[in-house]
């Protein structure tokens, strides 16, 4: 992602991205300021659910200050308080939210279960069985957010790939060859799974170096969803990669 705006800012998209809707539309009525911040929470909620838990709250009151965090984030208010200055969204959604729950304010006004509108929509059971799977380590907190935040975008642009594929008639091909996109696989594995997808060996590497360049390009395009410009995007997208490794 040596040059992430090239890709976007040469059709006026990096313009429009949702965090700079966000930002510019401040306290006005906006509606698709609104909805692009919405739609960035529905993006966000897992990682905020999962930084919730590793603070110690259980799953009905992390459901419940998840809820309440987000209703405060909608209110347009609050919104105001964000600025460029203050850089990554996810930094800011991160600040956010701790000083949500270290403000008493929260627990006295939380959303009671069962009642007040869902500002988004939690899977409270889908949540828990993912967070089962985190690792059982007490780490900070932060680093898992971290970890949700990259495997969050990364399964939005894995999704958005796959549905492409499906589109052009070719979704048993992507359901062959995923397994060979997020891992260098050597000569003979290709080899190996070649008779089993109908593909050369050659053909397979060069259809799954085709499926990484534009998966590269839809991560790139989540990572300028919420970046403030073309060197923030190249800052967060080395970011992904590095906590992608760990």
């Amino acid at each position: 992602m040596s040059e992430p705006d090239s890709a976007h800012t040469a059709q006026g998209q990096f313009a429009t991205t949702h965090w700079s809707v966000v930002l510019a539309a401040g306290d006005s009525t906006a509606p698709t300021a609104q909805s692009a911040l919405e739609h960035l929470c529905r993006a966000y909620w897992y990682p905020l659910y999962a930084f919730v838990r590793r603070r110690g709250y259980g799953p009905e009151d992390t459901e419940d200050l998840t809820q309440s965090f987000f209703a405060r984030l909608l209110e347009r208010d609050f919104v105001k308080q964000a600025d460029r200055e203050r850089g990554k969204f996810r930094t800011f959604l991160l600040t956010a939210l701790s000083h949500f729950l270290a403000d008493e304010w929260d627990r006295a006004h939380r959303l009671k279960r069962g009642g007040a509108h869902q500002f988004i929509a939690i899977d409270a059971a889908t949540a828990e069985e993912r967070y089962r799977l985190e690792p059982a380590d007490p780490s900070d907190p932060a680093k898992l957010f971290e970890r949700r935040w990259a495997t969050t975008l990364l399964e939005r642009a894995l999704a958005e790939l796959e549905r492409e594929y499906q589109e052009r008639g070719q979704g048993e091909l992507f359901a062959a060859l995923r397994a060979f996109l997020l891992a260098e696989q050597g000569d003979a594995t290709y080899m190996d799974a070649s008779p089993r997808v109908g593909m050369t060996a050659a053909a397979m590497k060069m259809a799954v170096s085709r499926m990484r360049g534009r998966c590269r390009e839809l991560l790139c395009h989540e990572i300028l969803q919420t970046a403030a410009g073309p060197v923030e995007a190249e800052e967060e997208y080395q970011a992904l990669r590095a906590v992608l490794r760990q």
